[in-house]
């Protein structure tokens, strides 16, 4: 069965995972260390881990493996799943697989590396968006329906 994990703390897109993942019977795991309505609907599995960072990360990628797909916006998490054999993909669609991962990880070491060296550096993210929404939908869409 196709298990999709979603890394649940500030996940924008928890109920349209809910939505696509039952509608294609996918075993869906919500992990998070609290705070998370638990769904009733028995292919759905709230996970509530402690409070210490990176337990719901641990969480994962000790459950994970290849063939599962993993929500998540944080990048080391993302490679470990990745790793595991796992794709990822971003609450904006974007799809994280083993032939991204280093391009993406590199990416993020820069940026933190950047902030590091110039403490006046304000990057403001991009809200989250309609059409980020979207792009997630179409994306976990068709993930779903390769792994069919």
């Amino acid at each position: 069965m196709l298990k999709i994990y979603v890394d649940a703390d500030a996940c924008p897109v928890k109920s349209e995972v809910l939505r696509v993942g039952v509608r294609h019977g996918a075993q869906i795991y919500i992990v998070s260390n609290g705070g998370i309505r638990p769904s009733d609907h028995p292919l759905v599995q709230t996970v509530i881990v402690d409070q210490s960072p990176d337990a719901a990360d641990q969480w994962i990628v000790e459950d994970c493996g290849s063939g599962d797909l993993v929500v998540t916006t944080d990048i080391p998490l993302a490679a470990l799943a990745v790793e595991k054999g796992a794709e990822v993909i971003k609450p904006n669609g974007e799809v994280i697989t083993e032939k991204n991962i280093d391009t993406i990880v590199a990416s993020r070491n820069l940026m933190a590396d950047i902030r590091g060296a110039d403490p006046f550096f304000q990057s403001k993210g991009k809200a989250f968006s309609n059409a980020d929404r979207s792009r997630f939908l179409n994306s976990l869409e068709r993930l779903l329906r390769q792994k069919r």
